[in-house]
């Protein structure tokens, strides 16, 4: 990369933690909403993620990425809580939720603590987002002020689900499409899939990446090989496919900058992820490397900012949609 390039770069980063989607919906949201209404709400989600995480060391891990495959279709919005009914077709249903999305009832289970102190005031869809902020500070990572404000829709959008979310699967160029789709940009892909500095996924998630990338019927020939050996070992060839793997082979439970060190040394689980850092020249892997370069505070500060973008994407607010009793139904079903 050219230096007149480099320090294009070099002064995005700088600027990037100053933007936030902007919009007449997301305008409407502030930290402040609940103060008055429900005064505790964010103490109140905090304290039960920590004891959910006592429990199952990988739930801020999935709680994070509900709220994430909530945000990418139709906007935050609760619709990925709710279950199928007569009037709903499930997004759980989903091919990238089903048997994968997890967290529903820690949801759940705060949703009833609220309704208790605050009864009919504070929407699933902001639960979820609180929950999600909750489950990076917990694990070491960053904290910040969260938008609140949302409320929940009454529809569900299996197909939009299929569609919009993005896979293990996708080519670089369909990531960026599907980021495109809802406002966030390349410093928010390469942010937002540091994510998967923490938690789990299955091997059929993968495994085409051991045994035939892009149909060579070879391993694919970015990943390291001794990681490769690791991988072969926990994912046999044939198997069903469902053996949970590190997505950071370090700090797996920690939210921290290792997803980026891995990416650098061909140790990227998903190949979506290690499509970020294909050409080692290329805008995107100058990010990565910038985030690989600190103690992580980098990182922190703008994957902080691009949650809050991620979260402002398309909100209900205003007598839009409804504040459910029930996170899993629509209070009319």
């Amino acid at each position: 990369m050219s230096s007149s390039s480099s320090s294009c770069i070099n002064i995005v980063l700088v600027t990037v933690a100053l933007l936030t989607v902007s919009g007449s919906h997301a305008d409407q949201l502030s930290s402040s909403f609940y103060d008055e209404s429900c005064p505790g709400l964010t103490d109140l989600v905090l304290t039960a993620v920590a004891q959910a995480q006592l429990s199952d060391p990988r739930m801020p891990a999935s709680l994070v990425r509900l709220h994430f495959h909530d945000c990418f279709v139709d906007g935050c919005d609760g619709s990925v809580l709710l279950d199928d009914s007569e009037m709903i077709v499930s997004e759980k249903g989903a091919t990238p939720n089903k048997n994968s999305a997890r967290g529903f009832d820690v949801i759940d289970d705060i949703k009833s603590q609220v309704e208790s102190v605050c009864p009919g005031v504070v929407s699933c869809a902001d639960i979820l987002t609180l929950a999600a902020e909750a489950s990076v500070f917990l694990s070491g990572g960053p904290s910040w002020d969260v938008p609140l404000g949302r409320r929940d829709g009454t529809t569900a959008n299996k197909d939009g689900a299929n569609k919009n979310l993005p896979t293990p699967l996708d080519t670089l160029d369909v990531l960026q499409s599907k980021f495109s789709a809802v406002g966030l940009d390349d410093i928010d892909l390469v942010a937002l899939s540091g994510a998967h500095t923490f938690g789990r996924a299955q091997c059929k998630t993968f495994s085409s990446r051991l045994y035939n990338y892009s149909g060579t019927l070879s391993p694919d020939p970015s990943l390291d090989p001794s990681y490769l050996a690791i991988l072969e070992e926990n994912c046999p060839q044939g198997e069903i496919g469902t053996t949970l793997n590190n997505l950071d082979p370090t700090t797996p439970d920690a939210f921290d900058n290792n997803y980026y060190y891995n990416l650098q040394n061909g140790q990227g689980l998903l190949q979506t992820d290690q499509e970020l850092y294909a050409d080692t020249s290329s805008a995107l892997a100058s990010i990565i490397d910038r985030y690989a370069s600190d103690d992580g505070s980098l990182f922190f500060e703008h994957f902080a900012v691009s949650m809050i973008n991620m979260g402002s994407i398309s909100p209900l607010t205003g007598s839009d949609g409804e504040v459910r009793f029930d996170c899993r139904k629509i209070n009319a079903g």
